[in-house]
């Protein structure tokens, strides 16, 4: 299997539950429980098909699958559409816990992480550790404020694509501090002209 094939499966995997939850939802008629049911399904899919894959499944799709068809499971179990909500504030809050805790026990688990790809002063990890765990922080209660003023369509869209977007927005954010520290060396050069 190619690296590009390979990519397209783990944004699947990644991506495919919350996806389905939304359209599922729309398509229904707005109908949660069948749309919570499509992303326990899509959950556990998605993660065979990446173990299937890959041969492993990487620590944080594991986590929010598992946490999709936990949360979903007990909304269904339950027919109470708070359990399913209150699922990205007890993610977020679980990450930035992870974060700041790391930090507390002099580890720098985003280092851990992403320290392979990424060559950074120690100073460095720690603020952006301490900036993720704040963004975490924020999400968590972003959506309880969500879901609590806004209509149900309006937090799918925000839970679907809302957190999506200012994730990446604010990983973006971060590139400025990251490139004070890359060396020219890493930097790819630009694409030849398509004409």
């Amino acid at each position: 299997m190619t690296d590009n094939a390979r990519k397209w499966i783990r944004y699947t995997v990644d991506y495919a539950a919350v996806v389905v939850f939304a359209v599922v939802y729309f398509l229904s008629g707005r109908d949660f429980m069948k749309a919570t049911a499509a992303i326990v399904i899509t959950s556990v899919v998605a993660l065979l098909v990446g173990w299937l894959v890959e041969r492993r499944i990487a620590w944080l799709p594991l986590f929010v699958g598992g946490m999709a068809a936990l949360f979903g499971g007990l909304t269904l179990v339950f027919h109470d559409t708070r359990i399913l909500k209150i699922k990205p504030t007890v993610i977020n809050l679980i990450l930035a816990g992870v974060l700041f805790g790391g930090l507390l026990l002099k580890r720098n688990p985003l280092k851990l992480l992403l320290g392979e790809a990424l060559i950074l002063p120690d100073d460095v990890w720690r603020k952006l550790t301490i900036r993720f765990g704040l963004l975490y922080v924020f999400l968590a209660v972003l959506n309880i404020v969500i879901w609590r003023t806004q209509s149900e369509a309006a937090w799918v869209l925000f839970k679907t694509f809302g957190l999506e977007v200012m994730t990446v927005l604010f990983a973006l954010a971060q590139v400025p501090l990251l490139m004070k520290y890359m060396d020219a060396g890493d930097v790819p050069p630009p694409p030849p002209p398509t004409d």
